[in-house]
């Protein structure tokens, strides 16, 4: 099943900072709903074990996160693929681009997304609407940085 994705975040921080916690793995392992685990692996390959929990289906998902066409601080791809078990496997990707406006940040996105496996059978509104609340979650916590909130607490995702 594939999905598309993409959004808009305004975040009231300069986009060098915004820049620097895209790239900063507690910031990131603390904005990613159900994040349990991030590793940086080297400066564009991250390894992460996330819990997400889809309709009935509930997983850990281990995978990796892969960062490139780096452009500083406008923005990068970042793509990654994650197995979960006999719940299926989640690959995809999306670009990230940060552009200044007069308030801090606009932050926009444009995602895909392969998944397979008893995810795939839960059927498309039901994957879809739960990735945009992941999605929206995570830039929602990225978003309260910039409000002078601290991250939030990866166990509360």
């Amino acid at each position: 099943m594939a999905l598309e994705m993409s959004g808009s975040y305004d975040i009231a921080l300069p986009r060098e900072k915004v820049w620097a916690a895209l790239n900063d793995p507690a910031v990131l392992k603390a904005c990613i709903p159900g994040c349990e685990e991030l590793e940086q692996v080297s400066p564009t390959e991250l390894k992460a074990l996330v819990v997400a929990k889809v309709g009935p289906v509930k997983a850990r998902f281990r995978g990796t996160v892969l960062l490139s066409e780096l452009d500083p601080p406008n923005g990068y791809r970042i793509g990654g693929a994650g197995e979960g078990g006999v719940a299926g496997f989640a690959k995809g990707g999306a670009v990230v681009r940060l552009a200044e406006i007069e308030s801090g940040t606009r932050l926009d996105y444009e995602a895909e997304a392969q998944i397979g496996g008893k995810l795939a059978q839960l059927g498309q509104r039901l994957v879809a609407g739960t990735a945009r609340k992941l999605a929206d979650d995570f830039f929602r916590n990225l978003a309260a940085l910039g409000d002078g909130a601290e991250a939030p607490d990866a166990a509360a995702g």
